[in-house]
């Protein structure tokens, strides 16, 4: 699957979206993981892009919205109910490597100060905030229905 697809996912559980509007899938990992929260019966509410954070953009010092992808309330196999942000992120976007170009830097400084932010947020609110990448995606089978 590409990770470059995008479009209107067309919700098949629409009891379960709780977003505003049709939700956008950017690339085909989200795809997949829209799919997988619309299919799966553990999955009791989600949302695409329904919570902004405000963050400092470390590269101009303003203030700004950070979007995570995903809103995500789930039952556990022991019957817990958790709630999620979750932010779908190519893993090169998620860390600096040694052969980076600057603004590829750039893009991952950014990433992090969304995502402390998002951290700090999800703290106060008792919830969960996740990064996934490719790697956790295809090892636990989000993208599989």
């Amino acid at each position: 699957m590409s990770n470059f697809a995008q479009g209107v996912y067309k919700i098949k559980n629409p009891t379960k979206y709780v977003g505003k509007g049709e939700p956008r899938y950017r690339s085909g990992w989200e795809l997949s993981f829209f799919q997988f929260c619309d299919n799966n019966d553990a999955v009791l509410e989600w949302a695409s892009e329904a919570i902004a954070i405000k963050y400092i953009n470390p590269l101009t010092g303003k203030m700004s919205n950070y979007i995570p992808d995903v809103f995500l309330r789930y039952r556990t196999r022991n019957n817990k109910i958790c709630t999620e942000i979750i932010e779908i992120k190519p893993k090169g976007q998620s860390m600096i490597t040694e052969r980076m170009k600057d603004r590829d830097r750039a893009v991952v400084a950014v990433n992090h100060a969304k995502w402390a932010a998002a951290h700090a947020w999800c703290n106060r609110a008792s919830i969960v905030f996740r990064v996934i990448t490719e790697d956790q995606m295809f090892r636990n089978g989000a993208n599989k229905r």
